[in-house]
C-alpha cells in the first residue's frame, strides 16, 4: 500500500475504485466496506483507494475532545492490512469544510481517475454535508462514475458505529466494544516513570504515556493483554486518577504486567482490553490498595484463561 497526503501525489495510471470516510476505529462496518472496494477493484482491474481525513471534522469544528478510537499510526497499520493499493490521508481544516462537494469530487476524478465510489449509508461530503448519496449518485451520472451505498452492519440488532463503540467504552463495556470493532480495543504508548508500587507487589508496572486525544474506557480496572514487541503478557490495568495515592485529577493508565520480569521504562507497550473487573476505588491506605491489586491480578489471570 502506498500512502499520500495530497491527491496530486497519487500518480495512478489506472482507473480506481474508492471509498471515503474518517474510518475511526476501522470497525467491522468499515472493514466490510473496504473489503467490497478491494473486491470490486480486483474484478475490474482497477486500483483500490481509501481516502480519509485527519483531524476528524468533529474535532476541527470543536464538537468533541478525547475522541479517537485509533491513533493515526494505528489506523495506517490497520488499513494497510486490508490490502488496498493506495491510502490518501488528507488534512481537514476549517477551509476544507467550505469545499463544495462537486469540486471535491472533480479532484477525485482528475487525480484518482475514479470510476466507482463506495460509501456508507449515512455518508455526506462537502460544505454543509451537501454531498449526500442522492446528490453523489446524480453527480456520478453527469461525471461518469458509479456510486454504491452499502447497508449498515449490525450486531444483534445494534448498529456497528464508532459512536456506539465510544458509548461502550464510556460504560466500561470493553467486551462489547471488541464485538463491534472485530478485535479488542487497544491503547498504545511509551512507558514513563512510575511511583515504584509495582516493586511492592512483585510485578513490573507500566505507566503509559498515551496520545491525549485517544478515547479511553471509563475509570476502573481491566483485564488486558499487554504487547511488548511481538510477545503478549497478561496485565491488570487501572485507568483513573489513583485517589488512594494522589489528589490529582489527571487520568493515568497503569498496567501491572504478569509473567514478565524486564525493565520496561521507555519501551512501547500496547494494551488490548479484554474485560472489565471493577470500578476505581479510594482505599484506606497503601497496604489495602496493594492487597486489592493482588486480587485484581488473580482475577485477570482467571478472565484471560477463559478468553
Amino acid at each position: 500500500m502506498r500512502l499520500i497526503h495530497d491527491l496530486k501525489d497519487a500518480d495512478l495510471t489506472e482507473e480506481s475504485v474508492i471509498t471515503l470516510g474518517s474510518f475511526d476505529g476501522l470497525h467491522r462496518g468499515h472493514q466490510a466496506l473496504i473489503a467490497d472496494v478491494r473486491e470490486s477493484a480486483l474484478n475490474s482491474r482497477r486500483a483500490s483507494v481509501v481516502v480519509t481525513f485527519f483531524p476528524h471534522p468533529s474535532v476541527v469544528l470543536g464538537r468533541v475532545q478525547s475522541f479517537y478510537l485509533t491513533s493515526p499510526e494505528e489506523k495506517l497499520v490497520q488499513i494497510n492490512q486490508t490490502g488496498v493499493d493506495l491510502m490518501a490521508v488528507l488534512p481537514f481544516t476549517r477551509e476544507t469544510a467550505q469545499i463544495r462537494a462537486a469540486d471535491f469530487v472533480d479532484g477525485l476524478i482528475e487525480q484518482l481517475h475514479m470510476r466507482e465510489m463506495w460509501i456508507g449509508h449515512d455518508f455526506a461530503l462537502g460544505h454543509n454535508r451537501e454531498g449526500t448519496a442522492e446528490f453523489l449518485t446524480q453527480l456520478g451520472r453527469e461525471r461518469g462514475f458509479t456510486v454504491r451505498t452499502i447497508e449498515p452492519l449490525t450486531n444483534d440488532g445494534e448498529l456497528i458505529s464508532s459512536s456506539n463503540i465510544r458509548g461502550a467504552l464510556r460504560s466500561s463495556d470493553v467486551a462489547h466494544a471488541a464485538r463491534l470493532l472485530g478485535r479488542p480495543f487497544r491503547l498504545s504508548g511509551q512507558v514513563k516513570h512510575s511511583d515504584g508500587r509495582g516493586r511492592t507487589i512483585g510485578v513490573p508496572t507500566a505507566n503509559l504515556d498515551v496520545w491525549p486525544e485517544h478515547a479511553l474506557p471509563a475509570n476502573g480496572v481491566y483485564a488486558c493483554r499487554a504487547w511488548v514487541g511481538h510477545l503478549s503478557h497478561p496485565a491488570a490495568v487501572n485507568i483513573g486518577t489513583r485517589p488512594t495515592v494522589t489528589q490529582e485529577t489527571q487520568r493515568t493508565i497503569e498496567a501491572h504486567l504478569l509473567d514478565f520480569d524486564q525493565d520496561i521504562y521507555g519501551l512501547s507497550v500496547a494494551l488490548d482490553f479484554v474485560d472489565y473487573l471493577r470500578g476505581e476505588q479510594k482505599f484506606s491506605g497503601i497496604d489495602t490498595l496493594v492487597a486489592q491489586i493482588r486480587q485484581d491480578i488473580d482475577a485477570t489471570k482467571m478472565r484471560l484463561a477463559n478468553r
